[in-house]
């Protein structure tokens, strides 16, 4: 039996990995369930797993550890086989021949090349597997794929997690939560620990959020962002107070501004899932960060964003200059600026010579 588990989520996948092999062991290995819902598994503590790094481990140890080991080894003996790094095998070969008894789970966390089958294209006999993938259909085995959680899914997680820790998250600070760490279940998993050690019994807030997860305070500005590109006055000049009440700095507020706008441009060019992961590379985002912004995205040209970036600059300038009363006043007036309000524009100041101190 061969498995091979892939994708770029390592925490969902060792969770998967965890259901698959305490399933081999008991001789009824099932599908994926609610991984949601599980807890993280313990395999150092599984009698008849092995694990080996391909990165580091021979193809001849995996293959020994796959073998009976001796005379007075039971016949009916589970053995399971990990192997982790399984992208850097070197001999695919061991694949096709790994022994018939044991259970072979091979696990990569990253994009894989799809193999002849999922191109469409027939294997043909005879000719070596060119990949990973191709070597586990041709043996037979069973590919499954983790996906990264999509934006949507990612407040029904947390709030899956948190029941597995009997931690308590009221919607505000989920919401908090997912738009502070996106998808990053690792990150995801650790976080609700942190945040259900700081309240205890108590009930985790957004403010306990925003105190305690670097990266909480740009759900704040995503707030403040749409707040603008609805044109809602009264939620935007009030999400910035409570920005400023909880101490965050202007120039900090201003530049988190001008990435979101810069974001909401990017998003609105998406037209695949490969089309974000592309985007965040190239600004050092995440594709939850764009996937997120893509509902705004489609209410903004880019007319709207150059207007917003001159808005931002001339903010930006006016306070650095010390053309407004008070950095606070610059900020609030590019924000109503942002908002469509009358004679809040601060270009006009940047026509006027700066004051002299």
């Amino acid at each position: 039996m061969v498995f091979l588990l892939h994708g770029e989520d390592p925490f969902r996948t060792r969770l998967r990995l965890g259901e698959l092999a305490a399933g081999l062991l008991s001789g009824a290995p099932a599908g994926p369930t609610d991984l949601g819902a599980m807890v993280e598994p313990r395999l150092g503590g599984m009698l008849g797993i092995t694990r080996h790094d391909a990165r580091f481990d021979t193809p001849g140890a995996i293959m020994l550890s796959g073998q009976a080991q001796g005379l007075f080894d039971a016949v009916d003996e589970s053995r399971v086989v990990i192997v982790d790094h399984a992208e850097a095998l070197n001999d695919l070969d061991l694949i096709a021949s790994f022994p018939r008894e044991a259970a072979l789970v091979l696990v990569a966390v990253e994009r894989l090349a799809a193999g002849r089958s999922r191109r469409g294209q027939r294997p043909k006999a005879n000719v070596p597997a060119a990949n990973l993938l191709e070597a586990v259909e041709a043996a037979g085995g069973s590919v499954e794929r983790i996906e990264r959680l999509a934006p949507v899914e990612v407040p029904g997680w947390i709030s899956a997690r948190a029941r597995i820790h009997g931690i308590k998250l009221d919607h505000e600070a989920v919401a908090t939560l997912a738009s502070a760490a996106g998808s990053d279940t690792e990150r995801l998993e650790q976080e609700i620990k942190k945040l259900g050690a700081y309240v205890g019994n108590a009930t985790v807030t957004a403010a306990d959020v925003r105190a305690l997860v670097n990266g909480a305070i740009e759900a704040d500005v995503f707030e403040l962002t749409q707040a603008v590109v609805r044109k809602d006055t009264r939620t935007a000049v009030a999400t910035l107070e409570r920005l400023l009440a909880d101490g965050n700095a202007v120039q900090q507020i201003l530049a988190l501004l001008l990435w979101q706008f810069r974001v909401l441009l990017f998003a609105s060019a998406m037209r695949t899932n490969a089309d974000a992961e592309r985007m965040a590379k190239a600004i050092r985002s995440s594709p939850y960060a764009i996937q997120r912004a893509t509902a705004f995205a489609r209410r903004v040209t880019r007319a709207d964003v150059q207007r917003a970036y001159e808005g931002i600059y001339a903010a930006d300038q006016v306070i650095k200059t010390g053309r407004a009363e008070s950095d606070v006043a610059a900020l609030t007036l590019c924000v109503l600026d942002l908002c469509g309000v009358a004679n809040a524009d601060l270009r006009d100041m940047l026509l006027v010579e700066a004051p002299r101190r």
